[in-house]
């Protein structure tokens, strides 16, 4: 399993989304590396297909992928989340990235 964590360091709330991202780990028992990406210019941004901070994709897969691909702009920004209680969050639920995990455990 490839676990990724794209962050722009301008965005605050990437280390309490890497912690909770590191939470979901612990609760699957995954012991898996996470490549941390540290975006820094939009150039990056557009060759890592990265949305916003914080991104995190289990293989190759964003826990939240946007609605719309077509109007989709890659560059330095900071993310927002529409949660399951369609609240809007800088910061991704666990539950998101426990759906994200459960999927890909149930394919293997």
């Amino acid at each position: 399993m490839k676990i990724e964590f794209l962050y722009y360091e301008d965005c605050p709330s990437h280390d309490e989304a890497l912690e909770r991202l590191q939470g979901v780990m612990d609760e699957f028992k995954l012991d898996t590396p996470i490549e941390i990406v540290k975006v820094e210019t939009d150039e990056q941004a557009v060759a890592d297909h990265f949305i916003g901070s914080p991104t995190i994709r289990i293989n190759g897969e964003d826990i939240a992928p946007p609605a719309n691909e077509a109007e989709v702009y890659y560059s330095l920004t900071c993310r927002a989340y529409r949660l399951e209680n369609g609240r809007i969050s800088p910061l991704p639920s666990e539950e998101m990235i426990r759906q994200t995990f459960r999927r890909f455990i149930a394919i293997h």
